[in-house]
């Protein structure tokens, strides 16, 4: 088995650089542990009642003797040196203190922060843990995502509440809408649908305002009448461009390299892109989450598939920042969807359009039906909840010259417009 060929640059910082990347958890580290301590010091002093669905998630573990098993260990398996951060403050002790810590943030909405968002709350009760051989194997255990994705949903009912707004407030350093969080995002209020005179500039949610919509004519789309020219999907940045694809590959070991009968899951289309290429950029925490077209054709197929959430590379070590390290492993096994579209240029012929949960960020809205005609840039969907990653995939008779806008694929570039070009058909 030849090992796929993929083009991708490491970061120079290997410590830092993933707690920069997306600005999904804070690149100053001292932040996220902070928001931890205060997170513990809140949940130790006003302990209350686990919500039915974390009490739910309780009686799972302690019924369930595997994951009673890796519950337990993972929490004895993290070294001892992670188990108080510098300041002294004890981090998670144990799955009992886990719940409770996540029953506290399932009435909060994330906060913002100038040095990054603590976009994945659970991902960070969840940091050490998931690096060990016990978190290893219980993340990738379907009944444990089962549970998963029930909390999940339910904390996204909260977010899609009109107190998830709490958060959207002026406040200076915390608040969505304060001098940090406007300085961070200049251009807010000329480039997203709002109306700033209101309070919570008309947003009636945090999942509202996540899921915001440019206003027209921010986003010109590239060559509209040009069908050898293929936009960009998403606000997002390149992470690989992957040529050569295997059908099956060892997407565990350090390269990740991808294995396309395990993203596609099997799907009848597979073969159509074994031996093809795959483009994988990410989104980041102050951008925009919708999907758009990249190329003009008809949607053949739109499903989701379930999957992990919390699953990491165990070849990554200890992935402080949860998977951003395991993008290319986690294409494999995260919750996902496919979109596969017959171009309306017979030189592409069948692509798909995969959108990729990573931790939180789960939730796969496909807005697109099969049969729809859709052109070049119309909207295919969205993540809820912030943004994650997403690849697109070719057949091998399709030839590619990408254009990165100057910079090379990996975890420190950065955002290529929506709507942008980013190949041509050669």
């Amino acid at each position: 088995m030849e090992t796929t060929q993929f083009t991708e640059t490491k970061p120079q910082n290997s410590i830092e650089t993933p707690f920069r990347v997306g600005s999904w958890l804070p690149s100053d580290k001292k932040i996220l542990q902070n928001w931890m301590n205060d997170l513990i010091d809140e949940t130790d002093k006003n302990p209350k009642d686990l919500l039915p669905v974390i009490a739910d998630f309780k009686a799972f573990i302690e019924n369930d003797p595997e994951a009673f098993m890796f519950f337990n260990l993972m929490f004895s398996q993290v070294p001892k040196k992670y188990k108080k951060d510098p300041s002294g403050h004890k981090q998670v002790r144990d799955y009992h203190h886990m719940l409770q810590l996540f029953n506290t943030i399932m009435t909060n909405a994330p906060e913002f922060n100038k040095t990054g968002v603590v976009g994945f709350p659970i991902n960070a009760i969840l940091d050490w843990s998931m690096g060990t051989e016990a978190g290893y194997a219980a993340f990738l255990n379907k009944k444990v995502n089962e549970q998963f994705k029930k909390i999940l949903n339910e904390w996204g009912i909260f977010l899609k509440s009109a107190d998830s707004c709490a958060v959207l407030s002026k406040d200076p350093r915390k608040g969505w809408f304060g001098k940090d969080a406007m300085d961070a995002m200049p251009n807010f209020d000329k480039e997203f649908i709002c109306q700033p005179e209101l309070e919570y500039h008309g947003f009636t949610s945090w999942d509202n305002f996540f899921t915001r919509e440019f206003r027209p004519g921010q986003r010109p789309l590239a060559s509209p009448n040009d069908d050898s020219i293929i936009t960009n999907a998403c606000e997002s940045a390149p992470y690989r461009i992957a040529e050569k694809v295997n059908a099956r590959d060892k997407f565990w070991i350090k390269a990740q390299p991808y294995s396309v009968e395990h993203m596609l899951a099997g799907d009848s289309f597979t073969s159509k892109f074994i031996g093809g290429t795959i483009y994988q950029a990410f989104l980041s925490a102050l951008s925009y989450h919708r999907w758009h077209s990249p190329v003009s054709g008809t949607i053949v197929k739109a499903y989701t598939i379930d999957g992990t959430y919390y699953a990491e590379a165990i070849s990554e070590g200890y992935d402080d920042a949860g998977p951003n390290d395991s993008q290319g492993y986690i294409t494999e096994l995260a919750t996902r969807a496919l979109i596969f579209i017959e171009a309306d240029n017979p030189k592409i012929g069948l692509m798909c359009f995969m959108p990729v949960g990573m931790a939180e960020v789960s939730s796969c809205d496909i807005t697109v039906y099969e049969g729809q005609h859709v052109k070049k840039g119309d909207q295919l969907g969205m993540f809820h909840f912030g943004g994650s990653t997403h690849c697109l995939f070719f057949g091998p008779q399709v030839k590619l010259a990408f254009d990165m806008h100057g910079q090379k694929p990996g975890l420190n570039s950065s955002n290529i417009p929506l709507k942008s070009k980013i190949a041509t058909v050669l």
